[in-house]
């Protein structure tokens, strides 16, 4: 019998893939812009409400302790329920309270907003990439996550021109930031007409229901033309449902330990540059327009890191994709922190936003295809949320740096985080690139898994 596994690998890219493809685009475009609302409303509320670095750190902080809490329950909520349902509330869930962030009176209020708000913004992103993972044919996951990846950063140079002009509009401008990110409620309009990963149907004892998802595939992709002979393997039987614990014995433990290291690593650095250099640039002397208006031509580059991912990436083993992203990133890191002019600090900024968002949508597939069906969600959340909850650390690392040795420690010290994942990545990695799901995920084999 052919498995759904080989069926869905062997099929081209139908209307039904472009469906889900829009609606994750649409989720991830405000997503990612939701996730930098604070780091770009933090200098107008600095300036408003006269707070100090530390207190934008706590902020900060209580976003990455929601993210936490969002990767393990979107993790289990995609188990159990299913990965469209759970992209759903998920999606529902952070435009909700992104909303709610503009009503925020006080530092604690805006605390705890935005600690929901990481919640859902999270869990989102868990589901979203392990749907991705699953869905797509092997030889183009990498390629799609690499797409759906561009269009959702545009949100982030989106977002950051809507602070460059709102924030300094008025003293209560940086609310209209985060009333931009809560219409990311509108992705739910095309992520009904999304179809359940058959994978997941499968591994859960339904399997009339994913034959019936892949027949509907395989007659979309027959009207093109006709359909390749799928590889000859019997589908892995239903299996009982599977708890985190499982990711933390063998034969997982190793592969959980390993993407849990470099999402940690890779979190640290990624926000010890990106949500804190409109303050650090404030705090250096800058005005907030002038601030936000470098930042903001800085955020134009983020859509162009993921781009040239989606293109490499087929290319490229993800082990050495990602190991040479983090290098590239390492260096730049290191010469930004050097930038004394404007034109040098745009520049340099743009190297390493490309370089960070490259890096980003690598580390997303990989770590999707990392792990088996049966526990892929609680995989990725498992160790999306490990670095989530480490960098609940992160902001008051940053702010310590800056405030005893200075300005140019804190660029050095999210170099040496890079350094530090570039290894991580070239001794340990496994290859994945255009293989089957089941040829790297521990524990299964090509006659087992889906």
């Amino acid at each position: 019998m052919t498995s759904i596994s080989a069926r869905l690998d062997r099929l081209p890219i139908t209307s039904t893939h472009r469906m889900a493809f829009l609606a994750l685009a649409f989720a991830y475009f405000f997503e990612l812009g939701d996730l930098n609302t604070f780091a770009y409303a933090a200098p107008g509320i600095i300036h408003g409400w006269g707070i100090s670095v530390d207190t934008v750190a706590a902020i900060t902080a209580a976003s990455f302790g929601g993210m936490f809490i969002g990767a393990m329950t979107g993790g289990t909520l995609a188990n159990r329920i299913g990965r469209k349902r759970a992209f759903i509330l998920s999606t529902l869930f952070y435009s909700a309270f992104s909303l709610l962030n503009a009503f925020a009176w006080d530092v604690s209020s805006l605390a705890v907003l935005r600690f929901l708000t990481g919640i859902g913004l999270s869990s989102m992103t868990v589901i979203a990439n392990t749907y991705i993972g699953e869905f797509f044919p092997a030889r183009l996951r990498g390629h799609y996550m690499g797409l759906t990846m561009t269009i959702g950063l545009v949100g982030i140079p989106a977002t950051a021109w809507v602070a460059r002009f709102v924030v300094p509009s008025a003293p209560w401008g940086w609310r209209l930031v985060f009333v931009w990110g809560a219409l990311g409620i509108v992705a739910i309009a095309f992520a009904t007409r999304m179809v359940e990963s058959p994978r997941w149907l499968s591994i859960h004892g339904r399997a009339e229901e994913a034959d019936d998802v892949v027949r509907r595939l395989e007659k979309e992709a027959e009207r093109h033309g006709r359909l390749p002979t799928a590889e000859t393997r019997p589908d892995e039987p239903p299996r009982p449902r599977r708890g985190y614990m499982t990711a933390l014995r063998a034969p997982h433990l190793g592969r959980t330990v390993f993407v849990g290291a470099i999402s940690i690593v890779s979190t640290l650095g990624f926000y010890g540059f990106m949500a804190w250099v409109p303050t650090l640039l404030y705090q250096h002397g800058f005005s907030v327009t002038r601030s936000l208006t470098y930042t903001s031509v800085i955020a134009l580059c983020n859509p162009v890191g993921a781009l040239i991912a989606a293109f490499l990436m087929e290319r490229i083993d993800r082990k050495w994709f990602n190991a040479g992203v983090s290098f590239w990133v390492a260096a730049c890191v290191l010469l930004y922190g050097l930038a004394d002019t404007p034109a040098r600090i745009m520049l340099l900024g743009a190297l390493v936003i490309i370089g960070l968002q490259a890096g980003a949508t690598g580390l997303y597939i990989y770590s999707s295809e990392l792990f088996p069906t049966e526990i892929r969600s609680l995989g990725v959340g498992m160790t999306y949320g490990a670095g989530r909850l480490t960098n609940v650390a992160g902001p008051f690392i940053i702010a310590a740096v800056y405030s005893s040795l200075g300005y140019s420690a804190v660029f050095l010290t999210v170099a040496g985080t890079f350094l530090l994942l570039t290894l991580l990545y070239a001794v340990l990695g496994p290859r994945t690139t255009g293989r089957p799901l089941e040829a790297v995920s521990p524990g299964t084999t090509s006659a087992q898994a889906v």
